[in-house]
């Protein structure tokens, strides 16, 4: 069984402040112990910078291959080489996007959603505005929050370049069909670049399964450090032009890692995906054969992890719902049929009426639960909802760490309002 006592004994922060009760992971979850453990121990024994002829450097270089190595393990990616690192998805996206619009020319289409957070939207217009490409927008239905896949199946056309989606929103949860955004993609012979922050967390990730182009996410939404991550199919990585230093590498990575990296942070990465693989060490959920004979054994570990963390997170999304639909004058926005709670993460978003979002997060702050107001960058979606005058929404995000206690307390609180 999943032993969340002992799951919540690897995060120093849950016991260091007993009292709060950590509602706003979509923003940033609290550090795993493994990774404190591992930067720290970076810090003191293998501080250097990259390439150097003396033992430092040559420890620090090993550790951020074997970091490397065990992210392309995590996203299921063919070679180390295809995993990026930077300081944020959003850091990473606009570099990228520089050199994704060489590809372009005037009259090239490029496809975005309302549903995704500005980070995959914003580089996308620049590059528009740039290059004299048409922006396209895949619009949402306002009733669950979801996309309609219909409207981009008809907007994606022959003039379509690249196609960018996430995979779950970081407003209201949603699990997007970013495999048949591929698919879509790839018909017409587009790239498809997927936002993954919101959906790392929660369930595991293949890259090879959904043959996507480009796949980012951040280490700090996944128990570790400020760091993030951009996988790139190695082909695509190799020819595209990066804009970098010229004493700088000529191959991926290196040519888009540009300056001198957080190696510390890195190192803090590998910690927080050991403790995943823990977890699919000690709570094993069973793989499909057909999936578990091609994977690595740290591989297998890390799919199992995910896995495991999907089946409890599934209970908290009912539980949570539950409890919400009890509180007069909530509303909750996004799939709300207990059928369906497996197409979201538990991050789930509300308006209380009466009380503006700030309100509310500012009262439950003063009952030790902290949640996001706002619109946390998904400017699109909160306004096809109507919302951005009035505040935006209250966000509750959970992870495998809270509890069924923790959400009682949150709909005391809220009652309470």
């Amino acid at each position: 069984m999943f032993d969340v006592d002992s799951i919540r004994s690897h995060f120093p922060s849950l016991t260091t402040t007993p009292q709060a009760i950590f509602f706003d992971n979509p923003g940033g979850t609290q550090m795993v112990r493994e990774a404190m453990e591992r930067m720290q121990s970076y810090l003191l024994t293998n501080n250097a910078n990259h390439g150097g002829a003396f033992h430092t450097s040559r420890a620090s270089d090993a550790v951020v291959a074997e970091a490397r190595q065990t992210v392309a393990d995590f996203l299921h990616a063919r070679r180390a080489e295809e995993i990026v690192f930077g300081q944020n998805m959003t850091s990473l996206t606009m570099h990228i996007s520089r050199s994704i619009a060489r590809l372009l020319n005037p009259g090239d289409e490029i496809v975005v959603t309302r549903l995704d957070h500005d980070a995959n939207i914003a580089p996308w217009l620049l590059v528009a505005q740039d290059r004299g490409c048409t922006l396209r927008w895949v619009e949402i239905h306002p009733e669950d929050c979801t996309l309609d896949m219909e409207q981009m199946a008809q907007v994606i056309t022959e003039r379509t370049k690249l196609v960018a989606v996430g995979y779950a929103s970081n407003a209201v949860g949603t699990i997007n069909d970013v495999k048949r955004a591929v698919e879509l993609a790839h018909s017409v012979g587009a790239l498809c670049y997927i936002d993954a922050v919101q959906y790392a967390p929660h369930r595991p990730i293949d890259v090879q399964e959904l043959d996507c182009d480009f796949l980012a996410c951040s280490a700090y939404k996944f128990f570790g450090p400020h760091l993030g991550i951009l996988y790139g199919k190695y082909e695509l990585l190799d020819r595209l032009t990066a804009y970098k230093v010229r004493p700088a590498g000529n191959e991926p990575p290196d040519k888009f890692e540009t300056g001198t990296q957080s190696f510390e942070s890195i190192a803090a990465t590998l910690g927080a995906l050991e403790y995943l693989a823990w977890i699919g060490s000690t709570y094993a959920e069973p793989l499909p054969t057909a999936v578990s004979t091609t994977l690595s054994p740290r591989a297998r570990a890390l799919r199992q992890g995910m896995t495991a963390i999907a089946t409890y997170e599934l209970e908290l999304n009912h539980a949570l719902l539950k409890g919400l639909s009890t509180i007069p004058g909530l509303h909750v926005y996004g799939i709300t049929d207990p059928e369906r709670m497996s197409q979201r993460v538990p991050t789930f978003s509300c308006t209380l009426q009466g009380h503006t979002p700030q309100e509310v997060a500012t009262a439950l702050d003063k009952a030790n639960i902290y949640v996001w107001d706002g619109d946390f960058y998904a400017l699109s979606v909160v306004e096809r909802l109507g919302l951005a005058a009035s505040g935006g929404l209250i966000r509750i995000g959970l992870v495998h760490y809270n509890t069924r206690a923790e959400i009682e307390h949150l709909l005391h609180a809220l009652s309470a309002i």
